[in-house]
C-alpha cells in the first residue's frame, strides 16, 4: 500500500480553502480588467537559460532545475515576470503599451515557513512599453483598490526608487559593482535589524569609516526621514530623476483619492531582485507579521536580455498565499464549505423528472443547484445538506408535484414554507440577496 503524502512545501486545497482563493482571484480579475488589463498565460516549464542569471545569486539557488528526457536543461518558472519578458521579445506585434495580468503557480526551492511555500500562486499585473511613472501610480491605485474590495484596512504601501538608492550609493562613495550587495543587505533591515545589516555590508563591501558612519547615522537610523535622504541625493542627476518619479506616483495616488495613511516613502525599501531599475514598492500589513503581501517595481532592462530592442516595463505581484493567510487569521471572510445554494431532495424515484426540471429552471436562472440522487430517508438527506453547508433545501413530494408547489427550507433559520414553483426563482434570489 502506498502511503498518501505530498512533498514538503506543497499543499492540497479542499473546497473550503478553494472557495476563498477563488473569491480573491475573482476580485482581482475584476479590478484588473476594469483598468484595461488583458489576461495572459505561459508554460510552467521554461528553458533553464531563460530563467538563470535574472534574479541574483539568492534567487538562482531557489530555481527548480532538471534535465528532461531529451537531455534539455529546463526549469520550473520562478516568477511570472521573466516569462512575460520572453513573451514580449518573441511576439513583436503586441501593441504597446501592453497591459497584462497573469494568475498562475510558480515554484521555488525555498525553506517552507508561515506564508512561504515551494509552490504558490502569483497574481501579476504589468505594463510594457511606458516609461512614465504614472504607470507605477496606476499599479499602486489598483493595489489599493483590490485590498479595499477584499476588506483590508491596516496596510501600508511602501514606495522607494532604485535611482534614489543608486544615487545614495554614489553619495557615500560605493563603487558600482558593490551597489547590488548594498541593496540586498539594505532590503533585510526589517528582518534582521540595523546592526546586522551593517555587519553584512562590511562582510561584502569594502566600507571606509566615513561610509559606515553615513550608513549607520543617516540611512539605518530609526528616526531617519525620507526627506533627509532626498536632501542628500538632490543635485545628483540620477537622484533628481528618481525623486521626480516618486512625485508623479504620489500625484497619481492623491488624484485617485487614496488616503495618505495607506502609503509612504521609505528609504529602507530596496527589493532584493537585481533587475529593478526605477520605482519599487511593496505592501505590508500591520497584523499579522507575515512580510509583504504585494511587491514589484520597474525593470526597464530586463526585456533587453531577450531582444535587441529593450522596452520600458513595470509591474507588481500580489502574494495570494499570504493574502489568504492574513484573511484567515483575521477572520475577514465568513468560511463557506460550498458554492452550491440549493439542494433538491428526492422523495421517491418517480419524482426524479420533476426534480430535474426544477433544477434546470434554477440553474438557468443562475442559482447553483444540486440534486440528491437516492431516495434515502429525508433525515439523512437533511444531514447531508447541513454537513455541506447548503443555504436552502427543496422538498418535492407527490402533493407538491401535483399542485405545482415546493417546500423551501432555510437551513440557517430552520424555517420552511410552501411556495409555487412559478415564484421559486425570485423567492430564492431575494433570500440570497
Amino acid at each position: 500500500m502506498i502511503k498518501p503524502q505530498i512533498p514538503k512545501g506543497f499543499r492540497d486545497f479542499l473546497p473550503q480553502k478553494m472557495i476563498l482563493r477563488k473569491k480573491i482571484i475573482d476580485t482581482m480579475t475584476a479590478v484588473f480588467e476594469t483598468f484595461g488589463f488583458e489576461p495572459l498565460d505561459t508554460p510552467c516549464l521554461e528553458y533553464a537559460e531563460t530563467l538563470m542569471g535574472k534574479y541574483g545569486e539568492e534567487g538562482d539557488r531557489l530555481i527548480y532545475r532538471f534535465e528532461d528526457r531529451g537531455g534539455r536543461n529546463v526549469a520550473l518558472r520562478y516568477d511570472l515576470t521573466i516569462p512575460l519578458s520572453r513573451v514580449v521579445a518573441m511576439y513583436n506585434d503586441i501593441t504597446k503599451p501592453f497591459k497584462r495580468y497573469q494568475i498562475a503557480p510558480v515554484w521555488r526551492a525555498d525553506k517552507p515557513q508561515k506564508g512561504r511555500f515551494r509552490e504558490f500562486y502569483q497574481c501579476d499585473i504589468d505594463i510594457i512599453g511606458s516609461s512614465s511613472a504614472y504607470a507605477e501610480g496606476e499599479l499602486l491605485v489598483m493595489t489599493h483598490t483590490v485590498l479595499q474590495k477584499l476588506g483590508f484596512d491596516s496596510y501600508v504601501i511602501r514606495i522607494n526608487n532604485r535611482k534614489v538608492l543608486n544615487a545614495l550609493a554614489q553619495k557615500i562613495g560605493l563603487e558600482e559593482n558593490h551597489i547590488p550587495a548594498f541593496l540586498r543587505s539594505l532590503d533585510k533591515l526589517d528582518k534582521i535589524g540595523a546592526e546586522a545589516v551593517v555587519r553584512e555590508m562590511k562582510e561584502n563591501i569594502p566600507l571606509d569609516a566615513a561610509s559606515e558612519e553615513i550608513i549607520s547615522r543617516d540611512i539605518l537610523a530609526g528616526n531617519t526621514s525620507f526627506e533627509t535622504i532626498a536632501d542628500m541625493v538632490r543635485g545628483i542627476p540620477l537622484g533628481d530623476e528618481g525623486l521626480r518619479e516618486l512625485d508623479m506616483i504620489c500625484e497619481s495616488l492623491a488624484a485617485n483619492d487614496v488616503p495618505e495613511k495607506y502609503y509612504s516613502l521609505d528609504i529602507a525599501l530596496a527589493r532584493g531582485l537585481d533587475y529593478y531599475t526605477g520605482p519599487i514598492f511593496e505592501t505590508v500589513v500591520k497584523e499579522p507579521r507575515i512580510g509583504s503581501i504585494t511587491g514589484g517595481g520597474r525593470y526597464d532592462s530586463l526585456i533587453g536580455l531577450f531582444t535587441k530592442n529593450s522596452l520600458p516595463a513595470t509591474g507588481t505581484s500580489f502574494g495570494l498565499e499570504r493574502i489568504v493567510t492574513v484573511m484567515d487569521e483575521l477572520g475577514m471572510q465568513k468560511q463557506r464549505t460550498t458554492q452550491t445554494q440549493v439542494l433538491i431532495t428526492l422523495f421517491d424515484a418517480d419524482l426524479m423528472p420533476v426534480n430535474m426540471q426544477t433544477a434546470n429552471m434554477l440553474r438557468e436562472a443562475g442559482i447553483n443547484t444540486e440534486i440528491y440522487f437516492a431516495a434515502d430517508k429525508l433525515k439523512k438527506q437533511m444531514s447531508y445538506a447541513a454537513n455541506r453547508g447548503f443555504p436552502f433545501v427543496l422538498i418535492i413530494g407527490p402533493d407538491e408535484a401535483r399542485d405545482g408547489n415546493v417546500t423551501l427550507k432555510n437551513m440557517d433559520t430552520g424555517e420552511q414554507e410552501s411556495i409555487s414553483r412559478s415564484v421559486l426563482v425570485e423567492t430564492i434570489k431575494s433570500k440570497l440577496a
